[in-house]
């Protein structure tokens, strides 16, 4: 007889936790399940511990800077100190996680989840019967296509490392390839970048990717653009990764190889076709609600759900937008108005809302100004070259259109403007605004 919950969670991210929660205080009987320890991407192997890292290159990096500045001395990364920091947040995380459910009454179990029908669910030899499912998988790499990609290693990997080696190489230029070689290269690596496309973060706005490209260049990374890569080879001291550029061989050899090209939904493992949901392209068949167009029991969220950006703020969103849903019929649509987007590089760079082109694109009039200030007072007191932004406001509304900032504090900053657009505030909002001083964010009106 299989046990029977009005909801199975499968995974155990953000978007678990925050949909387990709201339904469970609802009265249903939820149980939550995953074959990796609870917590999910962010919290384990992405954004969480990524950033504690980040933060030994924060200080490194200041130093650096400062030096003749009123600072003397030089600092290194100890990277196995640097490891234990990182694993003290980590590594009790999957059990106080699952402490959670459990004192909210959520059953948690372990292993591979498949369906078996269109409410039913297989896991470690036990039968479930679900009144709805969320599928909350997360992502996975996309795979790379070529020889020899066995020998390349996650970001998930990457950040579990004891050591790191003299020379690393990353497959991609988005979003892992520029955070991780600016740690590595500051940790003493000989970093590669090799990027299929015709620049780094492709995500972000190209005149301030150029102005980040400066800090690269700084650490002596090397990018190679419109470059791809066909092979990786073991060697006898390491590997050889095989690209081609411009229709000419190239071959760089690493001591390790890193994926950084990409990630998809994360769906591999369910056998979808036995709950009768459609798959289009390697995504699910979703209606407006983040409900499977074919089986109305199911939904998803979050990057499994591939809708909006594959950011973990998203993934919040999108479970309550679900929980809501399951309780109250389908009421709810996911609203990706306004989503910040930061790539935590030294400085960061970050983005909200349109860019250039597609504001044109879409008939608006459009009110651009954009400038490199590294004279600005924010740069110049932490001696940073690398400062700027562009402002994209709507012609006789004032309505913020899209920010783009690179340069110090504008991981906080971004948030100001991500808040403009999500509640339809103008330029002159903005402007009229009192912000400390000095901050970042007193930078805002100058911008505008």
């Amino acid at each position: 007889m299989p046990e029977a919950y009005d909801l199975v969670v499968i995974g155990s991210g953000t978007a678990a936790q925050v949909a387990s929660a709201r339904v469970r205080e609802a009265g249903w009987t939820v149980a939550v399940i995953d074959q990796l320890p609870f917590g999910g991407t962010c919290a384990l192997r992405g954004c969480d511990p990524k950033k504690m890292l980040v933060s030994g290159e924060e200080a490194l990096d200041a130093i650096r800077r400062m030096r003749g500045h009123g600072v003397e001395g030089d600092a290194r990364i100890a990277w196995p100190e640097l490891m234990a920091f990182k694993r003290g947040f980590t590594d009790p995380l999957p059990g106080k996680q699952e402490r959670r459910h459990a004192g909210r009454g959520v059953a948690t179990l372990h292993g591979v989840a498949r369906f078996t029908g269109p409410d039913t669910v297989a896991v470690g030899g036990r039968d479930l019967r679900a009144g709805h499912v969320l599928i909350a998988t997360g992502g996975r790499p996309a795979p790379l296509g070529v020889p020899g990609e066995e020998h390349v290693v996650t970001s998930d990997a990457f950040l579990e490392r004891d050591a790191l080696p003299r020379r690393i190489v990353f497959i991609g230029g988005g979003y892992i390839a520029a955070e991780f070689s600016h740690l590595a290269a500051r940790v003493g690596a000989e970093v590669t970048v090799l990027q299929r496309g015709t620049r780094m973060l492709p995500r972000f706005d190209a005149d301030l990717v150029g102005w980040l490209m400066e800090s690269f260049a700084a650490l002596g990374i090397e990018v190679r653009t419109g470059t791809t890569v066909t092979q990786v080879e073991q060697a006898a001291d390491g590997f050889l990764v095989h690209a081609t550029a411009d229709a000419q061989p190239l071959r760089v050899a690493a001591d390790l190889v890193v994926h950084a090209a990409g990630r998809i939904p994360a769906l591999d493992a369910l056998d979808l076709a036995a709950a009768g949901v459609g798959v289009t392209q390697g995504k699910l068949a979703l209606n407006a609600f983040l409900q499977s167009a074919s089986n109305p029991r199911i939904y998803a969220a979050g990057d499994a759900a591939g809708r909006g950006p594959p950011l973990t703020p998203v993934s919040g969103h999108d479970a309550r937008v679900v929980a809501g849903n399951l309780l109250n019929g389908n009421r709810h649509r996911p609203d990706y108005r306004g989503v910040p987007s930061v790539a935590f590089t030294l400085p960061p760079i970050a983005s909200v809302g349109l860019h250039e082109e597609e504001a044109r694109a879409e008939g608006l009039r459009v009110r651009v100004k954009s400038e490199k200030v590294p004279n600005w007072f924010t740069a110049r007191r932490l001696a940073e070259p690398v400062y700027g932004y562009k402002t994209l406001v709507e012609e006789g509304s004032g309505r913020i259109l899209g920010t783009h900032l690179v340069g110090p504090g504008v991981d906080e900053v971004i948030n100001v403007f991500a808040l403009a657009l999500r509640h339809g505030l103008t330029a002159a909002d903005l402007k009229a605004a009192m912000f400390a001083y000095p901050t970042g964010a007193s930078d805002i009106g100058s911008m505008l």
